[in-house]
């Protein structure tokens, strides 16, 4: 792909599909570039220790609030939430950008920054996927235990129940977020950034649009160098769909498992994060 001249500027925001996107562009501006993907319940801001530790080793990272979190990126429907929609916004990310990046995401971002490589290995010079599987792996772990660990998922596509539930205010929500790994301060940092900032309901909508997807994409192969980041805590992820992902990267690929951490792997576990990305970016 042809590149206009890399950006020497900060990136506050950008613009794609008529939305506005809030973005953290942190580090020396001059370094090599690496995307940061946040998953659900977060935003770029989850993100900013592991940042930091990659801006001291001279690299320049860029953060977006996605499609639903960004107060200018927030469409109703649920079908401007699939998954075409979410790598064109990470796509509009690195042209603006103006080179290769390095991407890496955690949990949803994980899923989109797997799509975004499989379909434009142009753009992107490796991947970190943190808690989420290739695609096709994990559609395969649902034919397992998988399946128990992802029952959220269709309790998602209720209308407004979810909302109520993730809103703080209900017992049971609370203690199965407190028992995937979420602490106090985090819960708290949950309902300041994504509930009183108006974000839920777009981070659900990623869920809702699951129904839209087109399948037939998901079993791409990915053909630049991969890094997998599994913690054997984690409530939501199990150990099957990580096992089978090598499978599907022809490129040099790890897989990395973090004993003793849960799902929130930037947040809880960021110097074992940023060392996973340091080794890939740097090999």
């Amino acid at each position: 792909m042809w590149f206009a001249e890399a950006m020497a500027d900060r990136i506050d925001t950008f613009s794609h599909d008529n939305l506005t996107f809030d973005v953290l562009d942190t580090g020396p501006l001059d370094g090599e570039v690496i995307v940061l993907l946040h998953g659900f319940p977060e935003r770029a801001s989850s993100w900013a220790q592991v940042s930091t530790l990659l801006n001291e080793q001279g690299y320049r990272t860029i953060a977006p609030d996605q499609r639903g979190y960004s107060p200018g990126a927030r469409p109703r429907r649920r079908r401007d939430y699939t998954i075409d929609k979410l790598v064109g916004d990470v796509v509009a990310l690195i042209e603006t950008i103006g080179r290769p990046v390095h991407l890496v995401g955690h949990d949803w971002g994980s899923n989109v920054a797997w799509f975004v490589t499989m379909q434009n290995p142009d753009l992107v010079i490796d991947l970190t996927a943190f808690s989420v599987a290739h695609p096709a792996a994990f559609l395969r772990s649902l034919l397992g235990p998988q399946a128990l660990h992802s029952w959220y998922m269709g309790f998602f596509q209720l209308p407004f129940v979810p909302e109520l539930a993730l809103s703080g205010q209900w017992a049971p929500t609370r203690y199965w977020m407190s028992r995937g790994g979420l602490g106090r301060d985090e819960l708290a940092r949950v309902r300041e950034e994504i509930v009183d900032y108006g974000a839920l309901t777009g981070g659900l909508n990623w869920y809702r649009a699951l129904p839209f997807a087109d399948r037939r994409s998901f079993g791409r192969r990915v053909q630049v160098p991969t890094t997998m980041v599994w913690s054997d805590k984690d409530l939501f992820l199990g150990r099957d769909a990580p096992a089978k992902t090598a499978e599907y990267v022809d490129a040099p690929y790890d897989l990395i498992v973090l004993p003793g951490v849960t799902h929130w792997i930037q947040t809880q576990a960021p110097e074992s994060a940023a060392a996973a990305i340091l080794e890939r970016v740097s090999g």
